[in-house]
């Protein structure tokens, strides 16, 4: 009895014709991007932009969305609410709102403690300035930065420099797109969470990258007479159901995460979603095409590239 498979073992999609598609695609996704970064800038959640943080601990098991209804109508900003801990700790994230004075924060923290009322206890209030902020998105560029050249340098390692070009050409496009989705949505503010979504989406595609790049490898020195176009195509559609499959297992769990996960798990998770699926799109369709151009090295010998040879 044959076994159904999601993708045939035999699939022969030109990932490679379509390349010039998928180039064009890739660059009005990376200018988009850029100019809505220039012009329209990032949300900075509190973690960038400052505020206060203040971590209380009720008598009864806490109710989040009746918590988050009282302190919205008190008009202090936007006003977050996380469980941790035990399910009667919350903490309560209140970012800066534009050229808030100190005594303004101060006027808010009492609004949100009259709220509350005597039967909570106060463990943690924590402001945090925009100093502070400013030194976080430096060491979060400095971060991303370091994690990209490291991946850079590992593939050069592994394999030879074309791979590793066109591999971080693909992390940058990814990265570049994700800060596009945070610029353009101002729904998702910009913190913590986002340097994480950002080194998942890096890390998840280059994995599937190497895969890719790693059956390139094997199938040049084994099908010397194919030309390097065919060869590029064999390698992605022999991996193509092991990407598939991983990738459609990881965007349903997440897809489980957006939308049954309430509003904070939503925001963290839908980035990584996002970027999940455009770093899958670029190590199919964007860093092993690329090797068309970069050419490849075979026993020291560099395979020079025609388009159509």
């Amino acid at each position: 009895m044959e076994i159904y498979k999601l993708i045939p073992h035999d699939t022969k999609i030109d990932f490679v014709g379509f390349r010039k598609f998928t180039y064009m695609f890739s660059i009005l996704a990376v200018l988009v991007s850029v100019c809505a970064f220039i012009f329209n800038g990032l949300n900075f959640g509190i973690d960038f932009q400052g505020g206060f943080l203040m971590e209380i601990r009720t008598q009864q098991e806490a109710n989040i969305g009746e918590l988050r209804e009282k302190l919205t109508k008190l008009d202090v900003g936007e006003v977050y609410l996380q469980e941790f801990g035990s399910k009667n700790d919350v903490l309560i994230r209140i970012p800066s709102k534009t050229n808030e004075t100190q005594e303004s924060q101060n006027a808010s923290i009492d609004k949100i403690k009259q709220t509350l009322g005597d039967n909570v206890e106060y463990r943690k209030i924590e402001k945090i300035g925009p100093k502070v902020g400013a030194e976080l998105v430096h060491n979060a560029i400095i971060a991303v930065l370091i994690s990209l050249v490291a991946i850079l340098i590992y593939i050069w390692s592994r394999f030879e420099w074309q791979y590793a070009v066109c591999g971080i050409i693909s992390l940058a496009h990814d990265c570049i797109v994700l800060m596009g989705l945070y610029s353009l949505v101002h729904y998702f503010e910009f913190g913590a969470g986002s340097i994480v979504a950002l080194l998942m989406t890096a890390c998840y595609s280059i994995h599937d990258t190497v895969v890719v790049f790693d059956r390139v490898r094997e199938d040049i020195k084994i099908y010397t007479s194919l030309t390097l176009k065919d060869l590029l195509n064999k390698a992605m559609n022999e991996t193509l159901s092991r990407t598939m499959l991983t990738s459609i297992t990881t965007v349903l769990s997440l897809f489980a995460l957006c939308f049954f996960g309430g509003k904070v798990i939503f925001d963290f998770c839908f980035p990584i979603l996002f970027g999940l699926i455009f770093g899958t799109f670029s190590s199919i369709c964007l860093a092993t095409p690329l090797l068309l151009i970069t050419g490849v090295t075979v026993d020291g010998k560099n395979i020079e590239l025609g388009l159509d040879k």
